[in-house]
């Protein structure tokens, strides 16, 4: 198979919990052509995937590298606790780090919060994941602070979660070695972004020196005519089609009627 063979793609990369799929659906209906290869990877690992060459993009969780990577931030989620649902903290709407005080609030090893002070008491070890983590409430050992969407990633029917002020939070965004901004990255980018099919940035621009036409299309004027049609040195006649008569021009204006 030659290299000509190979159907044009934009791999693309994303965390736990974030959900790609109104961007996918666009990028499909934009661009039938080129497929998009979609492949879920922790976090930690989404900037090793990168630098070998094995991903375009990916839908990150900051920080990272700015050295390295550019990035382009999304949106910030909400932190939120995941108790059992007999927990005290589920008679409130939000929850304070001081209401964990008495909790053991389990800290993994995967965790995308970036603590100053961990609020509660520490557990005795540090699970590897955040689904071991889970499992560990649903046994009734702690709690676990999370941003919302690892939390509905990992919905059970017998745990639950409440809004955590005063917490750190995560932001989402897309991010590319900044050696290597392909045109699907940059197609990427306008979705993200939520420009239009018809927007050109970061496209080249057509001749913006030609003249329209009715259907809205660029053309130049033929040889030997202006943009308005008329040959070039042409006079302007009256009704008749004569040259105008001697004496001015008035007799080929329109009469006014009474």
């Amino acid at each position: 198979m030659t290299g000509s063979d190979v159907s044009p793609s934009f791999r693309l990369v994303y965390v736990p919990g974030v959900m790609p799929d109104k961007w996918v659906r666009i990028w499909n209906e934009r661009q039938p052509d080129v497929s998009l290869a979609l492949t879920q990877v922790a976090a930690g690992a989404v900037a090793e995937r990168l630098l070998d060459g094995d991903a375009d993009a990916g839908l990150v969780r900051l920080p990272v590298d700015r050295t390295v990577f550019s990035a382009i931030p999304l949106y910030t989620e909400q932190t939120v606790v995941v108790v059992a649902k007999d927990h005290l903290v589920t008679a409130v709407d939000e929850v304070s780090p001081e209401d964990l005080a008495d909790d053991i609030v389990l800290h993994p090893l995967d965790d995308v919060l970036d603590w100053d002070t961990l609020p509660g008491r520490p557990a005795v070890e540090r699970p590897a994941t955040t689904a071991d983590a889970i499992e560990l409430v649903a046994a009734g050992i702690g709690v676990l602070v999370v941003p919302l969407s690892l939390a509905r990633l990992h919905h059970r029917k017998d745990l639950t979660h409440r809004p955590l002020k005063d917490a750190p939070e995560s932001s989402v965004a897309l991010a590319w070695p900044q050696d290597t901004t392909t045109d699907q990255v940059e197609d990427f980018i306008g979705i993200v972004r939520g420009r239009t099919v018809n927007s050109t940035r970061g496209r080249k621009q057509p001749d913006e020196s030609a003249a329209t036409d009715r259907g809205g299309a660029r053309r130049k004027p033929m040889p030997g005519k202006s943009a308005t049609g008329r040959s070039a040195g042409a006079k302007r006649t009256g009704k008749s089609g004569r040259g105008a008569p001697k004496g001015g021009d008035r007799r080929g204006k329109p009469r006014r009627r009474s």
